[in-house]
């Protein structure tokens, strides 16, 4: 067991090595240059789908050949981030892979103040960017709910379960209104206080293997929709 000193130098050396991260890359364009490089443009009669996000769906891509065995599904979720993070590399991490389907699931680290204060509008007018710049390029979107959080373990207190639910409700509302497809994770995952359940989330926030098998199944029928379209 590591002792207090040395607990404590760790704690700093991470704090600097985040601060200078967020000063040198903000969006960290650096995390999937390389894996983006080698993937290489789509098979002839491919169908790729992106999963663009946080550190939900950098956690669950280590799932998908088990989730979604045979499917050309590639995860570009990076911890931590927020929406404007995620503006910023979506041309790089999304429109150059040319999948036919995105799957973003972003927000809730926005609520959280991961990049400082964000009011459900800033929120919605990064999806709706992402969406637009998406739509520009055919590619057909899949705005996926913000799971259900009762409190967020690293910043307690901020009650993000009803801004959760009302940045929900504009979302589906949204993609309804631009003929894109809404992804309904919180319905189906929610517990009595509309958080996670410990069943799905230890912490309440990042699901386990049961929680992610809940929204694999529901985001291939989503992507099944927008295939459609």
């Amino acid at each position: 067991m590591p002792s207090v000193s040395s607990a404590s130098a760790e704690q700093v050396r991470r704090q600097r090595a985040a601060d200078s991260a967020l000063r040198n890359d903000w969006a960290n364009l650096a995390r999937y240059r390389a894996e983006n490089a080698a993937l290489g443009p789509p098979r002839a009669g491919e169908q790729r789908v992106v999963f663009y996000g946080n550190s939900i769906t950098d956690g669950w891509a280590r799932h998908f050949p088990v989730m979604f065995p045979g499917k050309p599904y590639v995860g570009r979720g990076i911890s931590g981030q927020t929406t404007p993070q995620m503006l910023v590399r979506f041309r790089q991490d999304v429109v150059a892979l040319a999948p036919k389907v995105v799957v973003i699931l972003a927000g809730t680290n926005d609520i959280a103040g991961n990049t400082g204060p964000s009011s459900l509008e800033m929120i919605e007018d990064n999806l709706a960017g992402m969406t637009e710049i998406a739509r520009a390029n055919g590619i057909r979107v899949v705005l996926s709910s913000v799971l259900p959080v009762y409190d967020y373990p690293w910043k307690p207190g901020l009650t993000p379960a009803p801004k959760i639910i009302a940045l929900n409700e504009w979302m589906k509302g949204y993609a309804a209104s631009v003929g894109e497809t809404y992804l309904d994770y919180h319905s189906t995952m929610k517990d009595a206080r509309d958080g996670l359940p410990a069943s799905l989330a230890a912490d309440g926030v990042h699901p386990n293997e049961a929680g992610y098998r809940i929204m694999a199944k529901l985001a291939d029928e989503a992507i099944a929709r927008a295939l459609k379209k």
